[in-house]
């Protein structure tokens, strides 16, 4: 109806609705003006058996409700809209592994890629709930360590360097006399906390500093909160903290202030990891390591393309750097 309408052919109409297939803009306009006045939709079931093409994304994180994770989801979901896919959201378990019983859900709608935002959920696994969909790690390769061999099912990566944040980082705390430093951890199962860690130890061994001292948490404001005040009621405290994560970062900053009456910086320095947008709110004002998040967003959609325009090649990678981004807890 919409192609005898418009006067085009059913190719016509098809490419309307793809926004990367060729086409005159003044033919595309009036082919979705005309489907919009018939009410018409296309069938993405039959066009996917046509093209191969489900235009779904999955994507498996292990929380929706933490700020950077909630953020990503945003901003990752605007971006693939944008590019013509939808987004299917799948949980982990507390333990960040995965219920076989929703990867097979996953299965049933065939998503032209994967980006799986947990390591417990292996590419072997994956692999055999996946059809052509290559899945998309992120990783953090380790300074100084031997480069990781790709062992097992093909799978992309985006490689997150923490080195140029972490030296950033250290290299301000020394220039105000900071000598011992904390690590307020993240959970650790979590290859992002243990990359920071290890970068934090790396750097600092190289600029001649003690290694951190470690006070366990799990990247939440209650145990980064409980974790300062033992730092500094049973330990022997420090003079600057580095959290794992902003939020983190938060519960240290208020606990230090209201609970044991210190001033950031001027007693205690702090630095967080992620800058995520309340970072810069004026209760907190953080000193971060960032992760540009519009950069990520921008290489992870960037992997996807890559693997669909040529679903035969070897692993695809691609690699971001982190920044300090300078705010009132550090001076």
């Amino acid at each position: 109806m919409v192609a005898q309408r418009a006067n085009v052919s059913r190719v016509a109409v098809s490419r309307a609705f793809n926004p990367h297939a060729s086409l005159k803009p003044a033919k595309r306009e009036l082919i979705l003006r005309i489907a919009q006045e018939l009410n018409y939709t296309p069938d993405r079931a039959a066009r996917a058996l046509v093209s191969g093409r489900s235009h779904l994304v999955g994507v498996i994180v292990p929380d929706v409700c933490s700020h950077w994770e909630s953020q990503e989801i945003d901003a990752l979901t605007t971006a693939l809209q944008a590019e013509g896919f939808a987004t299917l959201l799948f949980k982990t378990r507390i333990d960040y592994s995965m219920d076989e019983q929703l990867l097979a859900y996953m299965r049933g709608f065939n998503p032209d890629s994967v980006i799986a935002f947990v390591e417990n959920v292996k590419p072997a696994t994956l692999a055999r709930f996946l059809d052509r969909a290559v899945p998309i790690y992120v990783h953090y390769p380790r300074s100084g360590a031997p480069e990781e061999s790709q062992a097992g099912p093909l799978h992309d990566r985006l490689n997150v360097l923490h080195r140029t944040g972490v030296e950033q980082a250290v290299s301000l705390l020394q220039g105000y006399g900071v000598r011992r430093i904390a690590y307020v951890s993240g959970v650790d199962k979590s290859r992002a906390n243990t990359a920071r860690e290890h970068m934090l130890r790396v750097v600092m061994a190289e600029r001649g500093l003690a290694p951190p001292i470690i006070a366990a948490s799990d990247f939440s404001y209650d145990r980064a909160y409980a974790a300062t005040l033992d730092l500094f009621r049973v330990g022997e405290g420090a003079d600057a903290i580095f959290a794992a994560n902003d939020v983190g970062a938060f519960g240290v900053i208020d606990a230090l202030r209201h609970e044991l009456n210190l001033r950031v910086p001027e007693d205690v320095k702090v630095v967080g990891f992620d800058d995520i947008a309340q970072s810069h709110w004026k209760s907190y004002n953080l000193t971060t390591v960032k992760f540009d998040l519009e950069e990520r967003v921008r290489a992870l959609v960037r992997l996807i393309l890559r693997r669909l325009n040529n679903p035969d090649a070897p692993a695809l990678e691609e690699t971001l750097n982190t920044r300090l981004v300078v705010r009132g807890t550090v001076g």
